[in-house]
């Protein structure tokens, strides 16, 4: 048996999973989960990075109070955000929250020192108003203090494996999400640094999936009383890792990682940098075993989380799956809503921003809770068969069905809803995607499996898939025009 542990950190909550390989099949259990709240101060939103640092001592107590012998862990979390570390080896301040205001505006004016093309063909990377690039950029023009004293940047999970082994490593996945990082040249690119007067000292070395980046440091190892274990750069992009769970058997496949955000793409050998990518504005992310994500960003469930939590703070509250009933009998096709209108993006009232939504583009408005959370997930679905056909024109592959991985799946209606969109079988499974890649690439470095391919293989293998295929093939087919029309998503 070889029993390690997966910390995945997503945008509202985290948790350390055990993974077990036995005979070649994997079991997981769940040791710890954890909220993940971002801290509002003033007008800046943060995330309390050292909490995360406190839960994750405290996955490791778990396992060492259930007499765990672990060989090795790993950490994955959301892209785009990072911290500085000072020359005396602090952190200086708190990372800031990629949904803070203060990038407001800084893209565009990015733009009119150094034009999309420019950018696009040096790093491949989709353009959203909080890549790293435009924190980074709005900083400079701010004057923060940050980069006056910051001596290193490392992203989330790069400052918590700091914490814990004393040693600082960059690593791929979450390297290329910043749109400063060259695909072709295999580093960090140079002339964007140079065009953004930021060192290149800050920028340390960066690591592949399944190396090892350093082990638990002494003084952690007192602390809690546990061994050293190593601990290994997985794939710290969580989708990365989701996409490295993902159960296919061919290696031409489509996939939908399902949370807080929706990430639509397919795997590739090489980053797609033509003209045709930059005005689709899909992305190039780092993968596993050389491979890169060609995908899309999709804003996801984060909508319906947000409406679940405006009617919690007026006193109605919902679960999900009661959420999902009451959708099921609203009426189909009522409105529709773009999920990536910047409407959608910051924190706040969505069940108003919706309403505002379908006033602008001549719509009645759903009013009560049932009518809006099937607008969301009719919307959602409709969204992904945009993106999917999108993905087979510019890969030029064709799909036989789409995999679905991560927390969304468990919304069987989003499942089924996606299969009667995109007119194709989806493949729900599973559902701790993130965590699971996280553990696959950890025992590929340790020699327990021979590949990713074998991995997946074993993944299939060890966990149920749902399959859910396409219905109302003439009502969805007509609902796509309606939304298409309506919403005015074009490529």
């Amino acid at each position: 048996m070889s029993d390690i542990l997966a910390f995945d950190l997503g945008a509202s909550s985290g948790r350390a999973l055990l993974g077990r390989l036995t005979d070649g099949k994997i079991e997981v259990e769940e040791l710890h989960r954890f909220s993940n709240d971002p801290v509002q101060v003033g007008d800046r939103l943060y995330w309390d990075i050292l909490r995360l640092y406190h839960e994750i001592k405290q996955g490791l107590l778990k396992a060492k109070h259930q007499g765990i012998s672990l060989h090795s862990m790993g950490i994955d979390s959301w892209a785009v955000d990072f911290g500085f570390i000072g020359k005396n080896g602090e952190l200086i301040g708190n990372p800031y929250h990629y949904r803070d205001r203060h990038t407001e505006g800084a893209m565009e004016s990015l733009f009119t020192r150094i034009p999309p093309h420019v950018i696009f063909a040096r790093t491949g990377i989709q353009f959203l108003p909080f890549n790293t690039i435009y924190q980074l950029y709005a900083l400079k023009e701010a004057k923060s203090p940050l980069l006056k004293d910051g001596n290193r940047f490392l992203m989330i999970p790069d400052i918590l494996r700091y914490f814990l082994t004393g040693e600082m490593h960059n690593e791929f996945s979450n390297a290329t999400t910043t749109q400063l990082f060259n695909p072709i040249e295999g580093t960090w690119d140079s002339e964007l640094l140079r065009l953004l007067d930021l060192p290149r000292s800050w920028f340390g070395d960066v690591l592949q999936p399944g190396e090892k980046a350093g082990s638990i440091q002494p003084s952690v190892c007192e602390e809690l009383g546990i061994p050293s274990i190593p601990v290994y750069a997985v794939a710290e992009h969580d989708t990365g890792s989701a996409v490295a769970a993902v159960p296919a058997t061919e290696k031409s496949f489509a996939y939908l990682s399902c949370g807080t955000w929706s990430l639509m793409g397919t795997e590739v050998d090489k980053p797609v940098l033509h003209d045709l990518a930059l005005k689709l504005n899909f992305t190039n992310e780092g993968g596993v075993a050389d491979t890169y994500r060609l995908l899309k960003n999709i804003m996801g469930l984060w909508i319906l989380q947000e409406c679940r939590r405006e009617w919690e703070r007026a006193g109605e509250s919902y679960s999900f799956p009661e959420l999902v009933q009451m959708a099921s009998g609203a009426k189909s096709f009522a409105a529709f809503i773009d999920p990536d209108d910047s409407l959608f993006l910051p924190p706040g009232d969505m069940p108003s921003r919706i309403a505002q939504y379908c006033q602008q583009t001549g719509q009645q408005a759903p009013e009560t809770t049932g009518e809006i959370v099937r607008c969301i997930l009719e919307s959602l679905a409709l969204k992904y068969r945009q993106v999917f056909e999108l993905t087979e024109r510019l890969s030029g592959q064709s799909f036989n069905g789409l995999h679905m991985v991560g927390g969304g799946i468990q919304n069987t209606l989003l499942c089924q809803w996606t299969a009667n969109a995109i007119g194709k079988s989806v493949w729900a499974g599973p559902s701790e995607g993130s965590a699971i890649g996280n553990l696959v690439v950890q025992w590929i470095a340790r020699g327990e499996f021979a590949d990713i391919w074998e991995a997946r293989r074993a993944i299939r293998e060890s966990f149920p898939i749902t399959v859910y295929e396409p219905e109302e093939s003439e009502a969805w087919n007509a609902a796509y025009i309606r939304f298409l029309t309506i919403t005015g998503v074009t490529e």
